[in-house]
C-alpha cells in the first residue's frame, strides 16, 4: 500500500493485448504499488474484456490508503470510442462493440464520476499537464508502435470532435488510395512497426520484429535504413499536413518503434521541412515524448485531475 497522502485518480486504459490501471497523484505520480495488469486480446470474448478492465480497476483500487482520497476513475481507450453513450469498440477487440465502460465499473466505487476518453486524447493530455506540450497553446501527441494513434491540444483544450474520436492519425491516406485494399495507403499501414517491418521483408530483409529491424539499422543495413527511413518520411509528410491545417507549435512523438533508430525523431522533423509548403508550418517543433510508458495511464488520470 502506498505511503502518499492527497487526492488521487484512478487511471485505466484499455489497449489491443492489456488493460492496466493505476492510481496517480496530482502531481502525476503513478503509484507504482497499485499498478495492475490484466489480459484482453482479439480472440477474447466480451465477458473476459469486461471482466479484465474490472478486475484491474478492482486491483488498483485495492492499493487506496486510508489517507487518499479517489476523485475519480478516467478511462482511455483504444478507438473508436462514443463519448455520447460512453462506450468502447476497439478494432482490435472486437467483440468489445458497444461495450459501456460505466456498467463494467459500476459499484467499483459509487458516487464518483467515470470520465471516458480516447487513448490518444489521453496521451495528448498527459503531454500537455506533464510532457513536453506544457505550456503549448497548439500541439499534437502521436503514439508509434504496433499502429499510430495521437490527440490535439488547440487553444490550450484538447479537441474530442462529434462522437470523441478526434485524432486518428493513423487512418489519414499519406499515399494514394488502393482499390484493392483502402487501408494500405493510411499513415498507420506505412509508418507504423508491423508495416514498415512488411515493406522491408518485401525487399529481401528476412527479420520479422521492430526489434531486429532496430539491430540491423545499427548495424548499417541498407534495407533496415531504407525501411526506418520510409516511415519517417510518411510520418513527416503527415505532421506537415496536420500542421499546415491547424499551425501547431509541438509535435510529440511516443511507443516503441520511435526507438527503432536513435535519430528517428530527427529524421521525422527533416521529412516535415521537406514536406511542409509553409514557413508557418516548417517552424513546429518534433520531439521525442520524455513521459516513457506512463502516457496512457497519466492521460486517463488527467481526465479527472483537471476537471
Amino acid at each position: 500500500m502506498s505511503e502518499f497522502n492527497g487526492d488521487v485518480a484512478l487511471a485505466i486504459d484499455v489497449g489491443g493485448t492489456k488493460v492496466d490501471a493505476a492510481l496517480i497523484t496530482l502531481d502525476g505520480e503513478v503509484l507504482r504499488s497499485t499498478l495492475t495488469r490484466r489480459p484482453t486480446g482479439r480472440a477474447s470474448s466480451r465477458e473476459l474484456i469486461g471482466d479484465s478492465i474490472r478486475d484491474a480497476a478492482a486491483g488498483a483500487l485495492a492499493g487506496l490508503a486510508p489517507g487518499q482520497r479517489l476523485l475519480g476513475i478516467g478511462v482511455g481507450s483504444a478507438g473508436p470510442v462514443d463519448l455520447r453513450n460512453g462506450s468502447i469498440s476497439p478494432l482490435n477487440l472486437p467483440t468489445a462493440r458497444g461495450l459501456v465502460v460505466a456498467q463494467v465499473l459500476d459499484g467499483l466505487h459509487p458516487g464518483l464520476p467515470v470520465v471516458l476518453a480516447l487513448d490518444g486524447t489521453c496521451i495528448a493530455l498527459a503531454e500537455h499537464r506533464w510532457g513536453e506540450l506544457a505550456g503549448c497553446a497548439n500541439g499534437l501527441a502521436m503514439v508509434v508502435s504496433t499502429g499510430i494513434g495521437g490527440g490535439f491540444i488547440i487553444d490550450s483544450r484538447p479537441v474530442t470532435g462529434t462522437s470523441g474520436n478526434a485524432g486518428h492519425i493513423g487512418q489519414i491516406r499519406v499515399r494514394t488510395r488502393d482499390g484493392a485494399d483502402p487501408s494500405a495507403s493510411t499513415l498507420e499501414a506505412i509508418a507504423a512497426g508491423p508495416g514498415t517491418v512488411a515493406w522491408a521483408r518485401t525487399q529481401g530483409w528476412t527479420g520479422s520484429t521492430g526489434e531486429e529491424l532496430a539491430a540491423d539499422y545499427r548495424s548499417g543495413s541498407p534495407v533496415a535504413r531504407r525501411a526506418v527511413a520510409r516511415s519517417a518520411e510518411a510520418l513527416g509528410e503527415a505532421i506537415a499536413a496536420a500542421t499546415t491545417l491547424l499551425d501547431l507549435q509541438t509535435v510529440v512523438l511516443a511507443g516503441g518503434f520511435v526507438n527503432v533508430a536513435d535519430d528517428y525523431v530527427e529524421q521525422v522533423a527533416a521529412a516535415v521541412q521537406v514536406s511542409a509548403l509553409h514557413p508557418y508550418a516548417r517552424s513546429v517543433r518534433v520531439t521525442r515524448s520524455a513521459l516513457g510508458g506512463d502516457g496512457p495511464l497519466l492521460g486517463a488520470a488527467a481526465l479527472i485531475l483537471g476537471r
